[in-house]
């Protein structure tokens, strides 16, 4: 196969791969507070837990850097939706903080409010990662600009842990834009309609476009899954913003009345996610 097609087709699946993520987290999510209703929090940590089995196999498969990055992926989704996102849910109903109510509807849930106190710490985290040494473009940029890159060091490659990057970036960025977007809906900041808030959408969909057309020149399958994450989460920013407007349907917010669409996305998932695992397996067999 030509090299230019195959690095196309390997960014392209990948992005496929992470995007079909997206709309599953969600109503996974959703799926778990419908069925257990007052045993929701039990089902979030055994979503979670999962996750945390997903990474110890990505960490035992380390040798194998494309599988360890698909689990390190699978890991973050489960234990940003069972234990980090139900945290909020949980603390939001302790404290029985009401919703946001806009025109007679809920705009933003309880959770999500409580979730915008977690900016500080968010804030933190990112100051710890971008104060070492790291692969991240972004950092790596931060890093140049301070005049501090040279004092960091570089990166032990020989110790990477795929599944443990992949994890903490899917976190991470998950977690970095629901905070952008929880800050510029809130009124006294921005709001939906706000012109900010059109930068932000239209500024994210640019920004992965110039990224999946970076991506799709990544012949690595690992690195273009890796790559994927951020691509696919910033274009997510554009898919909430324009459903925040009600220009269209989630059907992933609606699990139940949508089922045949929600199956057929996890169906499709499935799919692609094994497709992968065999390309990724005959590219390492070449390789031998």
């Amino acid at each position: 196969m030509n090299s230019n097609i195959s690095s196309f087709w390997k960014g392209f699946l990948s992005f496929v791969i992470v995007l079909l993520f997206m709309p599953i987290g969600h109503a996974l999510m959703v799926a778990n507070e419908k069925i257990l209703g007052d045993n929701m929090f039990a089902g979030a940590f055994v979503i979670g837990f999962l996750g945390l089995i997903a990474l110890v196999t990505g960490i035992l498969k380390n040798e194998n850097y494309t599988h360890a990055t698909l689990w390190g992926l699978l890991a973050g989704i489960l234990v940003w939706t069972g234990w980090v996102e139900f945290s909020f849910v949980w603390i939001a109903g302790k404290l029985n903080v009401a919703p946001q109510i806009e025109n007679g509807e809920v705009s933003t849930k309880p959770e999500y409010l409580v979730m915008m106190s977690s900016l500080g710490l968010l804030l933190t985290l990112l100051t710890f990662f971008i104060l070492r040494a790291s692969g991240c473009k972004f950092f790596v940029f931060i890093q140049k600009i301070t005049g501090i890159k040279n004092k960091l060091g570089s990166e032990n490659k020989k110790t990477k842990l795929f599944a443990v990057i992949t994890f903490i970036e899917t976190i991470m960025l998950l977690w970095f834009f629901y905070i952008v977007l929880l800050l510029i809906y809130d009124k006294d900041i921005a709001g939906d309609k706000h012109p900010v808030t059109f930068a932000v959408a239209f500024g994210s969909l640019l920004w992965s476009i110039y990224l999946f057309l970076q991506l799709i020149k990544i012949t690595k399958f690992d690195y273009s899954l890796r790559y994927a994450i951020p691509t696919v989460i910033i274009f997510w920013n554009f898919i909430e913003i324009i459903g925040r407007w009600n220009l269209f349907k989630e059907i992933w917010v609606h699990p139940f009345e949508h089922w045949v669409e929600n199956l057929t996305i996890l169906i499709l998932l499935i799919g692609f996610t094994v497709y992968y695992f065999i390309e990724s397996r005959k590219k390492t067999i070449e390789q031998i």
